[in-house]
């Protein structure tokens, strides 16, 4: 059962999950989502101390983002996106943090109860709500059809659930059933009603791109009164994928030039040109027009072009990065999910 505490404001959206626990008096694991714009940080340190158990928060910023939300100094994190993190090594949950982009969703533990729940033997990923993840699923249509169905309360805007056909694309294409229909093509439907909803789907043609979301995890962004995004989804089942790209730098360089080029969205984006056949960037994969996601773990949304030639040039002899084709990029894009999506 998931419960909205009324006094921790509107600016600061934080759920209460209720359930029996074997040690009275423990507190419960308290939920933010942080939206940042590129030129801010999301206002907090994750420190790992001798000592001290778990992934601890430190230096709350005075007026920060984190603070507005209500993280507090000593906080223990439990959970990056909907990913159980207590047991991850620390600088893999950093990792995670920084390659969320402008926006992550935490949640904590206050340092009282994760040292008592810790004493006390307790599995701390219990008390945290599962399948809290909106998905993304893009479904080709075959000679039967898109192989789902939509219902929903007549009159209602807005509300559509959705029943999956076994063996049929949207099966296929992990479109779990019972879920509910949030945004079509990267379009929210919130205000949409059924003769409305039914001719976007007819203007999809024969493909088209859902973000839906459980009924568990869609009464867990509406208890806390927030628009589930893009962002936050699961797209390991989309079509396109990432790629890592790992180069030890041979006696002529990597082999690949960096360029800052504008992006149809308006915005800049770092590009990869001028692969060389034979040298490591091609021997990694590296495809000519490539788009920079990621270097070494680290989203480089918000850098300019000279900081990320410096974050790629920061170990001598070799680097890691992360890209997307060009036809993988303009996809993730027209679906809201910008420079951020899942390895």
């Amino acid at each position: 059962k998931f419960e909205f505490n009324p006094k921790d404001g509107i600016d600061n959206p934080a759920l209460s999950l209720a359930e029996d626990t074997d040690g009275k008096g423990l507190g419960e694991p308290r939920f933010y989502l942080l939206n940042k714009e590129s030129s801010e940080t999301f206002g907090f340190c994750l420190h790992e101390e001798l000592g001290c158990r778990g992934h601890i928060i430190r230096q709350v910023e005075l007026g920060g983002l984190a603070q507005r939300r209500g993280l507090q100094d000593g906080d223990r994190l439990l959970q990056v996106n909907g990913h159980f993190v207590d047991n991850m090594d620390h600088s893999k949950v950093v990792q995670k943090i920084k390659a969320s982009g402008n926006q992550v969703l935490l949640a904590v533990l206050d340092s009282n109860t994760y040292e008592t729940a810790k004493a006390l033997g307790r599995d701390l990923s219990q008390m945290l709500p599962t399948d809290i993840r909106p998905r993304l699923c893009h479904i080709t249509r075959d000679k039967s059809g898109f192989g789902f169905s939509i219902s929903g309360p007549e009159g209602a805007k807005g509300t559509f659930q959705l029943s999956v056909r076994r063996d049929g694309p949207a099966e296929r294409a992990g479109l779990p059933s019972g879920s509910w229909l949030l945004e079509l093509n990267g379009d929210s439907v919130r205000s949409y009603s059924h003769i409305q909803l039914a001719r976007k789907l007819k203007r999809s043609g024969s493909k088209m791109t859902l973000l839906v979301a459980s009924s568990a995890a869609e009464e867990f962004y509406r208890l806390w009164g927030l628009r589930v995004t893009a962002a936050l989804a699961d797209a390991s089942w989309l079509p396109f994928k990432v790629r890592k790209l790992h180069m030890v730098k041979g006696p002529d360089g990597y082999g690949f030039l960096l360029k800052e080029e504008n992006c149809s969205s308006g915005t800049t984006g770092e590009f990869l040109w001028e692969v060389d056949a034979g040298l490591p960037a091609e021997r990694a994969g590296m495809k000519e027009g490539d788009r920079l996601l990621a270097v070494n773990g680290e989203s480089i949304e918000g850098l300019n072009h000279q900081e990320t030639v410096m974050r790629i040039r920061a170990q001598d002899e070799q680097v890691t990065l992360l890209v997307i084709d060009p036809a993988g990029d303009k996809f993730y894009r027209s679906v809201g999910l910008g420079t951020c999506y899942d390895e």
